[in-house]
């Protein structure tokens, strides 16, 4: 199983890769926008790029077929790391299926279901993003569309990843693992707060404790 960082700042991958958590990168155009770190985005990709030898998921920004290809191949162009996501939608499917053929990274997003998934995979995608708030919205669990696409791509012989976005909680992680998902992505305060527990709080007073009444080596 591998942790993708939902992060543009490098700063932030950097603390997480030295921990050994960061297996990949979701890079989000909007996200850096808003970030006011000064370096357009291709920019910011490259310097990542450069850092860490490591997936690299970039949105693709564009809707019609030809722009698509377009711009996905100009992404490609920053680094061998770099992996285009592209909506799994009609206008998607020969794009998807010409970057594939081209050496060139894919994940499918908007997928929800195993039909889906099995279509994305034989388009050419390595690798298919379920969005948890978008199933959770509808109502639908999660878990059983990870399992559902993840025993469909089995029987298929499909060599696809399956990728869950976003996890909120510990349990939504810890439930979209079990059901088989290669890849969570997931955002640097939920990765923070999935090292909490009440219990690990106890056994560090308890510890604190334990070291504070140890004689210290000048008083032996």
């Amino acid at each position: 199983m591998n942790i993708f960082l939902e992060s543009v700042s490098i700063d932030e991958i950097r603390r997480v890769s030295a921990a050994g958590f960061a297996d990949g990168v979701i890079f989000s155009e909007s996200a850096h926008a808003a970030s006011e770190s000064g370096a357009d985005g291709h920019e910011a990709i490259t310097a990542i790029a450069q850092e860490f030898a490591i997936p690299i998921c970039v949105e693709v920004g564009a809707v019609s077929s030809d722009e698509m290809y377009r711009v996905a191949h100009h992404l490609a162009k920053l680094s061998d790391h770099v992996v285009v996501q592209l909506p799994l939608v009609e206008d998607a499917l020969v794009p998807m299926h010409r970057l594939s053929a081209e050496g060139i990274g894919v994940c499918a997003t908007f997928v929800f279901n195993g039909a889906q998934a099995v279509l994305a995979s034989k388009a050419g995608a390595s690798m298919v993003r379920i969005s948890l708030h978008d199933l959770d919205a509808q109502g639908q669990t999660s878990t059983d569309a990870v399992t559902e696409i993840r025993s469909l791509l089995a029987t298929s012989e499909c060599e696809c990843d399956v990728m869950v976005a976003s996890p909120k909680t510990a349990t939504q992680f810890t439930e979209c693992i079990a059901a088989g998902a290669q890849i969570v992505c997931v955002e640097p305060e939920v990765l923070r707060a999935l090292l909490l527990h009440p219990l690990t709080d106890r056994g560090l007073d308890r510890f604190l404790s334990r070291l504070s009444r140890k004689p210290r080596p000048a008083d032996q």
